[in-house]
């Protein structure tokens, strides 16, 4: 039983460290870009043929918002 839970935690701690990898705000950035681009689909909020471009707008946004914070960072330390 200790083996099968050690392999069920190293499976979850592997795909952890894939998806979220050193930056859990990326992560999170494209996950609200989706969960918006579902919703705005859903409810018909917006055309079907212009959510890949609001997709690419949000994926971008957190892209840039990403580099900005880390060089931020990187100069605030010196």
């Amino acid at each position: 039983m200790r083996f099968l839970l050690g392999i069920i935690a190293g499976f979850f701690r592997f795909w952890y460290d894939f998806i979220v990898g050193d930056s859990w705000e990326i992560a999170a950035g494209v996950a609200v870009s989706l969960v918006a681009c579902i919703v705005l689909l859903r409810h018909a909020l917006v055309p079907e043929q212009h959510l890949p471009l609001l997709l690419a707008a949000g994926l971008t946004a957190v892209l840039v918002g990403s580099v900005v914070a880390e060089l931020r960072r990187k100069l605030a330390k010196g």
